[in-house]
């Protein structure tokens, strides 16, 4: 009933933006899309399009966002509905228009989701912990995997780097007696990201051990062609054979190491995790900006608000005046 109702005023707007508007075939084809996509939002939450409120409006906006839909395309919508709730008023349909006061897109910092603490250590044991010698062969192997697997999750959060920046990252750019690698981001740019402790020792053991093991494959057998290949391989992280591993394989190990702890996290919210806990620690934007390779302070500045809650609390902790007296 609900759904036949929405579907009844949208068609009727739509005529309205055909007839009295005069717009294009496409354009109202696009008021019917954004539209549409708001209307289904509501029926999940057993509402109507002539009954929403304000903050049914900015929840379906941060929905979007959390969906990584650009800044743009969520402006259009908002300005679809902006139209629709207008027309809706002059029709004498609604008394108020719930998409006033709401800014701009452009104006909007959604902070990325990130892990629980807790849940990042779950997710960086994780598998160490789940792989079985069974499913891939041999326990040596076995074990060679998931120290790779375990290590790229600890070079991960520790540089908050993107699956492009692992997968691609060469054994030439780990300065590890330093504590530091190179990382080649977005348009080639070089910036270095600090690594902790953990991801050192990680690292260590992997090249140590399981590097190596898995440049032979998965039998430990490979013709001396494929084996010199392999050990020549400039790449830090491999697949079996010392082949270049996928963005694929990659996100589907995140998405199971990730499952100990009872997420689905995919490899972007372990950077934004690192971004976010280092923030929630006291760590100035400028650092944050300088080890996620962000051009532009901006982009950084959707961490603000942790920054001004920890600001907030060390204030309140410290300042005479702070609390009441």
């Amino acid at each position: 009933m609900k759904s036949e109702s929405n579907s009844r005023l949208l068609s009727s707007f739509l005529d309205y933006l055909r007839i009295e508007k005069g717009l294009a075939p496409l354009s109202v084809s696009a008021y019917a899309t954004d539209i549409g996509q708001f209307s289904e939002f509501l029926e999940k939450r057993k509402r109507l399009l002539l009954t929403v409120r304000h903050i049914d409006v900015r929840e379906f906006l941060q929905q979007l966002f959390s969906y990584q839909v650009d800044g743009r395309s969520v402006g259009r919508k908002l300005s679809a509905l902006r139209h629709l709730y207008r027309y809706l008023l002059l029709d004498k349909k609604i008394e108020h228009d719930p998409t006033l006061n709401i800014e701009s897109p452009k104006q909007w910092k959604v902070l990325p989701k990130a892990m629980a603490r807790d849940e990042m250590e779950a997710t960086l044991a994780a598998p160490l912990t789940l792989r079985s010698s069974s499913a891939h062969g041999s326990a040596s192997y076995s074990s060679a995997l998931a120290a790779r697997d375990h290590t790229m999750l600890e070079v991960f959060y520790a540089g908050a780097l993107r699956v492009s920046e692992i997968i691609n990252a060469k054994l030439e750019d780990l300065k590890l007696d330093a504590g530091y690698m190179l990382v080649r981001g977005k348009g080639d740019k070089e910036h270095v990201v600090p690594l902790g402790k953990s991801a050192q020792d990680a690292l260590r053991k992997y090249l140590a051990e399981a590097r190596p093991a898995l440049t032979a494959g998965k039998r430990g057998i490979a013709s001396a062609a494929a084996a010199a290949h392999a050990k020549n391989s400039p790449l830090l992280f491999i697949a079996r054979g010392g082949r270049k591993l996928t963005r694929q394989r990659v996100w589907q190990m995140v998405r199971a190491a990730s499952a100990a702890s009872g997420r689905a996290a995919s490899p972007h919210m372990l950077r934004h995790s690192c971004a976010t806990h280092m923030v929630e620690n006291g760590a100035d934007l400028r650092t944050v900006q300088t080890i996620l390779g962000h051009a532009d302070i901006s982009t950084t500045q959707v961490y603000t608000h942790l920054a001004l809650d920890r600001l907030r609390t060390v204030y309140q902790k410290h300042h005479p005046r702070a609390k009441a007296r």
